[in-house]
């Protein structure tokens, strides 16, 4: 198993690249609308984990790409997910008062600004990779990556995955059921951002693009296994949101199917189904294998 800490300086390196990206795309809040833009900025630049567009340039990085190649992909993922979390978070979804260690977005402006954040960084995600000049991408695989990303955020993907989980609540479900929940609702956007790492390569040799695709898909069902276990033992502290709500608000969780111990198994099962895909890969796909390491063993 790798160990979490070999991550750290490419983790470290990638969060600080994508800062700098993402800050570059956000408007000003000196821009009409101010207090829109702001509470965009607000949003998106908390902190929080940065895994997908991690993920992107981890997979660009095991495919030969430069980094600086990977800026819009990892761009749009990430403005994808951080408008899911605001949208999750209102009253009508999860009804969440603290995300990243800090007061949600509805509660630090208000319900609608927080709609039209979620509304406009979705927007943007799509600009991002239609206009982005440090993309080497063409056209064809722009629009490639264009339909990827919206396949995997919509009704098919992320989107979708959360209408089946606020359907599931209170409800009984089975294992099949709770997987294909959360291979949408969470694994999405996951598979997605190897995806786009794909599509920004020349053409791949026969097979490894469904070789990451499978690593994608096994690590991000382990990321739902492991938030469900931190659910349970994790603290609001370290968590940065609110611990203990799947129990508060009746949702089916690995834990209450399998129990904490046969969770951890799942998880840890998962990371080496994830890792075995990539056995045919060199040295450059170790931060693809150090980022499944992480993932079953991170504390928030």
């Amino acid at each position: 198993m790798p160990s979490s800490s070999q991550l750290g300086p490419f983790l470290e390196g990638c969060r600080a690249r994508i800062e700098v990206a993402l800050d570059r795309w956000l408007p000003s809040p000196c821009i009409q609308p101010g207090r829109l833009h702001s509470a965009m900025r607000y949003a998106v630049l908390g902190g929080g984990k940065r895994l997908r567009p991690t993920l992107v340039y981890a997979a660009g990085h095991a495919l030969g790409l430069p980094l600086e190649a990977l800026d819009g992909p990892a761009c749009a993922v990430e403005l994808i997910h951080a408008y899911s979390l605001v949208h999750d978070d209102l009253p009508a979804m999860d009804n969440d008062d603290l995300r990243r260690g800090k007061p949600t977005c509805h509660k630090a402006y208000d319900e609608a600004t927080a709609m039209l954040v979620g509304d406009a960084l979705q927007s943007l995600a799509f600009l991002v990779l239609a206009s982005d000049t440090t993309m080497a991408a063409g056209v064809e695989r722009r629009l490639g990556m264009i339909e990827v990303l919206a396949r995997s955020s919509g009704s098919r993907g992320m989107a979708g995955g959360q209408a089946l989980d606020l359907e599931a609540t209170g409800q009984q479900l089975d294992l099949l059921a709770l997987e294909n929940i959360h291979i949408h609702k969470t694994g999405a956007l996951i598979r997605a951002s190897v995806q786009l790492a794909a599509l920004s390569a020349t053409p791949l040799e026969t097979g490894v693009a469904e070789r990451l695709e499978h690593y994608a898909a096994c690590i991000g069902l382990a990321f739902q296994v492991r938030d469900d276990i931190l659910d349970v033992d994790g603290s609001t502290a370290t968590l940065g949101k609110t611990g203990g709500k799947d129990v508060i608000q009746q949702k089916v969780t690995y834990p209450s199917l399998l129990g904490m111990s046969a969770s951890r198994e799942k998880a840890q099962s998962l990371c080496q189904e994830a890792l075995e895909s990539l056995a045919d890969l060199d040295e450059r796909a170790d931060p693809l294998r150090w980022i499944a390491g992480y993932i079953v063993g991170r504390d928030r």
